[in-house]
């Protein structure tokens, strides 16, 4: 059974800067695609960002450019970078594995976190 659990969300002002973590367990987690949703409230869970096991990584354009993904697959771990951060970014964040595909598509993940909360008051 893989668990994901993210961290590092909290209330920050417009143009600051978080960093999410996700904390991955499994033995095989250097050899899976990782993503990054976010889902607002009365909204649909949308793309945010992916990175392969090469750590290639691909981005929603809303996100591009300040947001940025990384993995330490030493430490089982993913991270989010996000630096000029914007109110309309305020959503809860969820990580999940896979998307080797069509990364940008729910339903090509298998395994999602509990997601953590970030808050860009203006």
């Amino acid at each position: 059974q893989v668990q994901l659990v993210e961290s590092g969300g909290g209330l920050v002002q417009a143009g600051g800067s978080l960093r999410l973590s996700c904390a991955a367990s499994g033995r095989t987690f250097s050899t899976y695609a990782m993503g990054w949703f976010r889902q607002a409230p009365g909204k649909e869970r949308e793309f945010v960002a992916h990175i392969r096991s090469t750590s290639s990584t691909y981005y929603a354009d809303s996100v591009k450019g300040r947001f940025t993904i990384s993995r330490d697959n030493a430490k089982n771990m993913v991270y989010l970078q996000m630096n000029s951060l914007k109110p309309e970014d305020t959503a809860v964040y969820y990580c999940a594995r896979g998307g080797t595909y069509y990364y940008t598509r729910t339903h090509e993940y298998d395994y999602w976190g509990q997601g953590t909360q970030v808050t860009v008051s203006s």
